[in-house]
């Protein structure tokens, strides 16, 4: 059972930067003491009445006394610059956890990832703790990124990816200024990839445009729409 979001605060034990525009926070919980949740749920921070932001957790839940937030800051919003601004020491004060994007314990399917730029942070937090769980379970990620630079958790994967067979990562780089739609860059992958739909359960985070364009190649081959979860970035 999901357990219920709580108001909580915690405190920054460090900040770093994975590229110029995404970067991570360490937070180590002050109360509650530890924050139960699920693998791919996020934290809603408040920044005045009716205004808020959603950032995902990047770790694990089996390490419920710290979390780790992982937030892109190009936009330069008031939630970017919040976070660009976070130094050790900083108290965050949260809700929490929320969000249903998240892998069922009873889940007999087979899953099937797909991550555009940082939407990989829920999809990461998944994979990480299905790998942990269920090692020879069959699980396939899609990641699809502008640049090279952008697959932000690129060498963990493809590590993570040696070390468990089962694990099948394919990471995809397109050069947006080559006028390729950003809808389309993960889609014929996946058309590829998938070859049967029997059984299968599909997670796809990032740009509403690439969530529709994947949800539509999966059903086209007969894939029911529920069997495709989805957590929006942009």
């Amino acid at each position: 059972m999901a357990a219920k979001p709580v108001e909580g605060r915690a405190r920054v034990t460090a900040v770093r930067a994975l590229i110029p525009d995404v970067l991570e926070a360490d937070l180590a919980m002050v109360e509650p003491p530890a924050l139960t949740f699920d693998a791919g749920q996020w934290l809603s921070i408040p920044f005045g009445p009716k205004i808020v932001r959603a950032y995902s957790i990047a770790s694990s839940p089996r390490a419920p006394a710290s979390l780790t937030l992982c937030a892109d800051v190009a936009p330069d919003g008031i939630g970017s610059r919040w976070f660009r601004g976070l130094r050790p020491g900083d108290e965050v004060a949260f809700k929490g956890p929320l969000g249903g994007f998240v892998w069922s314990a009873g889940e007999a399917r087979r899953p099937l990832l797909v991550a555009e730029e940082i939407g990989i942070v829920p999809v990461r937090a998944i994979v990480t703790e299905l790998c942990a769980r269920d090692p020879g379970r069959p699980l396939t990620l899609v990641y699809w990124a502008r640049a090279a630079g952008w697959l932000v958790y690129d060498a963990e994967l493809r590590a993570l990816a040696r070390a468990r067979p089962a694990f099948a990562y394919h990471p995809i780089v397109r050069d947006g200024s080559a006028g390729i739609d950003r809808a389309e860059a993960a889609a014929p992958v996946v058309e590829r990839l998938v070859t049967d739909v029997a059984g299968l359960v599909a997670y796809v985070a990032g740009g509403e445009a690439t969530i529709a364009r994947v949800r539509e190649v999966l059903m086209a081959k007969g894939l029911e729409r529920k069997a495709v979860k989805w957590e929006k970035f942009w």
